[in-house]
């Protein structure tokens, strides 16, 4: 059993929901963003999603897209990312799922990344704009025992779009909450409820769902329908709010574990 099927396992156990923690890696430079990351590992993520900066990130909203170009103004790239896996791995055992478009893995190249990530200890990608249609040429070099394809489905993805994507993909899946980017205001969470019902009668997989998700109150509304919540934009606002702050590792640390709490 990999570290997302184990984590998940433990977590039902407990009674718990999946904390998903997002932030741009090398933002706002590898080192400060190595060290903010620990600490959000430290403060009780169960998951994290280590984005690989890309200079047009279409899916994401201002405050992502923001933190994606500082990274790369830093001199983060793939390989970057890769390295403070590394770094991260020997500090924890959460899983680690990188974030990406397509664009950065295929100049890398796929069997390279592929061999690279899970070297690296990395337990899956989420690639945003990669169907199950087209990922034959990534997905043929995973140790798929150890190396997870996280699958996004959308509010606006048919129920047959949802099985065909659910039957392509491994660890969990990521529901996007509504339309639109990431960051965005707003949860209808009737809405929500009823879209995750629909996506877990498809599956067996766990749903986690994320875009919009800010407060804690968000959280603990989302966390009764889903078995996890992803939480994005809002960490990279925090550290896009407090560069100079020499508090940001504590504030992240104490927002992650308000955010845990919220799951329980």
């Amino acid at each position: 059993m990999n570290r997302i099927d184990k984590t998940f396992a433990t977590l039902k156990d407990k009674g718990e929901k999946a904390l998903v923690g997002f932030v741009s890696a090398g933002d706002p430079d590898p080192e400060k963003s190595l060290k903010l990351i620990s600490a959000m590992c430290d403060g009780g993520l169960d998951i994290l999603e280590l984005g690989i900066p890309f200079s047009d990130p279409t899916a994401d909203g201002p405050v992502i897209q923001r933190s994606s170009a500082r990274a790369l103004k830093s001199g983060t790239r793939l390989s970057t990312v890769l390295d403070m896996s590394r770094e991260l791995r020997k500090k924890t055992e959460i899983p680690i799922i990188l974030f990406s478009y397509y664009n950065p893995i295929h100049y890398y190249g796929p069997e390279k990344f592929c061999r690279d990530a899970q070297d690296a200890g990395a337990d899956g990608v989420l690639v945003v704009d990669l169907p199950p249609e087209e990922s034959q040429e990534l997905t043929r070099f995973f140790d798929k025992d150890r190396f997870s394809i996280i699958r996004l489905v959308a509010p606006t993805t048919s129920e047959a779009r949802m099985q065909t994507i659910s039957d392509t993909a491994s660890g969990f899946i990521y529901l996007v909450s509504k339309t639109g980017v990431t960051g965005s205001d707003g949860l209808d969470t009737r809405e929500i409820s009823s879209l995750c019902g629909r996506l877990k009668s498809l599956t067996d997989l766990p749903v986690c769902i994320g875009f919009g998700i800010s407060t804690a109150e968000d959280v603990a509304a989302i966390a009764r329908v889903a078995d996890g919540v992803v939480i994005g934009s809002a960490f990279e606002r925090m550290i896009e709010n407090n560069f100079d702050n020499p508090e940001l590792c504590s504030i992240l640390y104490q927002k992650v574990r308000e955010y845990k709490k919220a799951t329980l």
